[in-house]
This record gives C-alpha cells, structure tokens and sequence, in this order.
C-alpha cells in the first residue's frame, strides 16, 4: 500500500465510519506501515507538507504523521517515535472531540500505542542516562486528556456516547500512574468518576473494562490500607476476570490471598496448584500458619523480603504473623486439655520452642496483644501469672474478629 491508497483507506473509513478498520490504519506495526516506510526512507514534516491540504484536516497531519511515527520504529529510535506519536494523538483529539462513539476503537488503539511507545522510549533513556518515566508520564498526561475528552461528551445520543471509552481509558491512564508510582494522580481519575453520577453505570460496560478498573480501585484501597474495600474490588474483579486471562488472574489473586489470609481465609491447594508462581511465593506461608510454626514464617518473610517489598506486601505478610502466634497458642491450649487455666509460662515455654529467644514478660505481652486483638477470649491474671481463657470459643474465628485488618 503507498501513501495515496493509505489516505484513500482513511477517507473510506471515515466516510463509514468504520472504527475497526481506522484503528488497523494507525497502528504502526502494520504491513501498511511496513511499506511506507520503504516509499519514504527519510522522512521529515517538510518533505511530506506537500501532502497537507490532500483530505480533510486534520487528516492530512494525522497522515504525515504516521509516516514519521513508522518510520522512527523501523530504525528503533523509540524517543522520536514517541513524540511524533504525541503529536498524532493531539491531532486526533481535534477530529475525536467533534465525533461520536464510533471513532472509540481508533482512540483504544492509538493510546495503546503511546502507552507501548513510551514503556520503550523511557527504556531508550535510561540506556542513554536521561533519565527513566519522563516519557510514561507524559503517555499519562495525554491519556489523562482522552479521558476529559470522553466524559465531558453530553451531545452525543446515549448509545453513541464517547463516555462508553471511559473506563477503558481510564485503566490506561491507572496504569501509567502505577507504572511511574504517582499514585495520588490515580485517585485525582477516581475522584473525577465519582464526582459525575450521569455517566453509565460500571456494570453497563464490557467486562473487561469491569476488571481492569476494578483491580486497579482495589490496589488504591490497598496501598491506603483500605482493605476491607480492597478485598471488596479484588474479589469482583477475579469473579469477573476471563477464565483465558491467565496473568490478569494471577496480578489480582498476588493481593486478594494476602487480603484474605488477614481475615483467615486460607488459600485451597486447588487454586494454588492453578498458579505455580502464587505458589511458590504463598504456599510456605500457609503451611507456617497452619502449623502455628513461627520460626519458618519469619525465615519465610526473610527469604521473600526483597520480592514482598517490590510487591509491596510485605508490611502486609508481616502482619498475617500473628495468625502463627494464634496457632501456636491454640496448641499450647488443647495440648492443656482446653484447660481454662493456663500458667503464663506455658505459653513462654512455646514460645521459645518455636524458636523465638523472648522473656517470660515478653511472653504475657504477648498473649495480652493476642487477647486485645480477638485472636483469643479471656485474660491475664498478672499476679498470679495465670491465662484465664472463656469457657466457650475460645479461639473465635478469624473472620468473626470485629476489625480482621486493625492494625496493632
């Protein structure tokens, strides 16, 4: 395909309004693309102006554009071929803004691209030491402009609306954010989302837009240490997942087990042996709080320090320690006969067999801190160093604690 096929291409998509197929003529991996790039070898805005002016505007820009965006591809200059993409998509804004829905497939696709193209250019950047997210964020400043873009759509009739690319956008633009780490960007969208109660509502839109705006709610809930909602959007976002969608499952699942474990809900075997990865990072720490073996939870915490903390799970992990201590102490418990009495020291002496070098004060702290908490019901008879423990539930269910994620 030479140029002038590809201009007629566009006219013909534009005159049909055929999403789809626009969107196949903007991406610039294409076989299209492929080919002008061997009709225009060196390329530059004033060889090809004498194409402006040969279709509506700004098609004709958005056109010579793509040819500079292949063409910096094909040569692997990835900053440059990120900044003409920038100048496509601001290009497109003009014609998008004017249009209904159908030009949404187009956007998806050409913001895909930017994402894609800054992931490669801020990797060019940091080979050449100028840095490392500049151009991420710049991907996110424009798509956080899409997304203005399609909320602010009140002309279009309802199923034409440009607000039906909102949350797909919108996963874009939290994606970006995440990748940079600026997390309070993020929440400035979900804000915005919130605060426009006449879009559609959440459930009205494909699935997948669902999933992806559902996970990345939870991990904000999350990294606010929101976790009953986080939980709450984890678990919604996992039912709804793609059965097919193997690594998404595996991204939403690395944060609803943890989640889950605080509330004690234990992982089966079942769903571990369908994620060998999850596996291997969760199953020595089930099989400690099962056994009430502390000792292998913190040399677990110890060998996954540095990939809990990339995750950042560890705080969170370190938490769900105490679930070992409450293991420890029910089998103190029934190895008593499920007395009602227990001598502090006892529980001292458990303590230190699992391997945990801690005074007979340390010891009543924490059996006092396990009390406090609602991992055990009774209370401590200081004097006499004596546990008295209820007479019924003893050790009530974790999920019945009143506020399974409080901190200590």
């Amino acid at each position: 395909m030479n140029f002038t096929q590809f201009l007629l291409e566009i006219a013909d998509a534009l005159r049909t309004e055929n999403g789809p197929k626009l969107a196949g003529l903007l991406k610039p991996v294409e076989e299209h693309g492929k080919s002008l790039v061997k009709e225009f070898r060196n390329p530059t805005k004033q060889s090809l102006s004498m194409y402006e002016g040969s279709m509506e505007s700004p098609w004709d820009e958005i056109a010579i554009q793509y040819v500079l965006v292949v063409n910096h591809c094909a040569k692997r200059r990835a900053i440059e071929a990120f900044k003409e993409e920038c100048q496509l998509v601001s290009l497109f804004f003009r014609y998008f803004t004017q249009n209904s829905g159908w030009t949404l497939p187009a956007l998806f696709s050409i913001l895909r691209d930017l994402r894609d193209l800054a992931f490669d250019a801020d990797l060019e950047a940091r080979h050449k030491g100028q840095g490392d997210t500049a151009n991420m964020e710049e991907a996110a400043r424009i798509i956080s402009k899409a997304f203005s873009n399609c909320i602010t759509d009140r002309s279009s009739p309802y199923a034409e609306s440009r607000r039906w690319g909102i949350y797909y956008v919108v996963g874009l633009v939290l994606k970006s954010y995440f990748r940079v780490k600026r997390i309070s960007l993020s929440k400035n969208i979900v804000r915005a989302i919130d605060a426009t109660p006449d879009i559609p509502p959440l459930s009205a839109y494909p699935r997948s837009h669902q999933v992806t705006y559902r996970y990345y709610l939870g991990m904000l809930n999350f990294l606010s240490e929101d976790f009953s909602k986080a939980e709450q959007e984890l678990t919604l976002a996992f039912y709804n997942c793609h059965i097919g969608a193997h690594a998404n499952q595996v991204r939403i699942l690395t944060y609803l087990i943890p989640l889950r474990v605080l509330r004690g809900h234990l992982p089966s075997r079942e769903l571990l042996d369908r994620f060998p990865a999850l596996d291997d990072l969760y199953s020595p720490f089930i099989a400690a709080i099962r056994k009430g073996d502390i000792r292998a939870y913190d040399e677990t915490l110890d060998r996954f320090e540095r990939r809990l903390a990339e995750l950042n799970l560890w705080l969170t992990m370190e938490r769900a320690r105490e679930l070992c201590i409450r293991g420890l102490f029910r089998r103190v418990w029934t190895a008593s006969d499920k007395a009602t009495r227990i001598p502090v020291s006892m529980f001292h002496t458990a303590l230190h067999i699992a391997g945990l070098d801690v005074s007979i004060e340390e010891a009543e702290c924490m059996v006092a801190n396990m009390i406090y908490r609602g991992y055990m019901r009774g209370y401590i008879s200081h004097e006499k160093q004596m546990v008295v423990l209820a007479n019924t539930n003893v050790f009530p269910r974790l999920a019945d604690r009143p506020n399974p994620y409080a901190l200590v």
